[in-house]
């Protein structure tokens, strides 16, 4: 017997046909998409947060080590003047007391200011935040593309944590290393050679 049309027509009760297995439905891929995108950029924020703190604490390394350098060498030779000028008769003592004085001036200011310490955390630091761009870089070029969401997203927030507590634990750079790292930055210190390859 013919079939009508009408009897070829789907029944509207039936339920719409499932999509083939491993196949997303197209708002779901689209949402993965968009998911995975937002991803990669929280990941390249990260990667460039760590890189500028990281520069910037380098350059504080630098300034507690000149520090130290401007106030200890003074006050070490103030020291041995005002030792070999208490050796002259006469006004020699004088002279050796002010130089004594100074150089004990010199180096309550090096105690209180603890320049090697600061540079020694200062450096410290830095390589903590180089670790932490490494490892943000890494997951965003290597990592994510075979990481479902949730992996990413786990991965994602332990790198956060790991920025935040060692944010909490550091002093804010001065003016001075900001405008250092970021002519250190534009200049290319942080580029590789790979970065300007061209891929045959």
């Amino acid at each position: 017997m013919d079939t009508t049309p009408a009897d070829t027509a789907p029944d509207p009760a039936s339920p719409a046909p499932e999509a083939p297995p491993g196949e997303a439905p197209e708002s779901g891929a689209d949402g993965g998409a968009s998911r995975r995108r937002a991803l990669d950029a929280e990941f390249r924020r990260l990667e460039e947060s760590a890189m500028w703190s990281a520069q910037c604490q380098f350059e504080e390394g630098k300034r507690w080590r000149a520090t130290h350098w401007a106030l200890g060498l003074p006050a070490t030779l103030l020291a041995a003047v005002a030792g070999t000028t208490a050796l002259v008769e006469s006004t020699g003592a004088t002279a050796a007391g002010i130089l004594a004085l100074l150089s004990a001036g010199l180096g309550a200011v090096l105690t209180t200011v603890n320049a090697p310490q600061r540079a020694s955390q200062a450096v410290a630091a830095a390589n903590v935040y180089l670790s932490i761009q490494t490892a943000a870089r890494q997951h965003r070029e290597i990592d994510l593309p075979g990481w479902s969401p949730a992996e990413a997203r786990e991965a994602l927030a332990a790198l956060t944590t790991r920025r935040d507590e060692q944010n909490a634990g550091v002093d804010p750079p001065s003016r001075r290393a900001y405008r250092k790292a970021r002519a250190n930055l534009d200049a290319g210190g942080q580029s590789y050679a790979v970065d300007g390859s061209v891929s045959p």
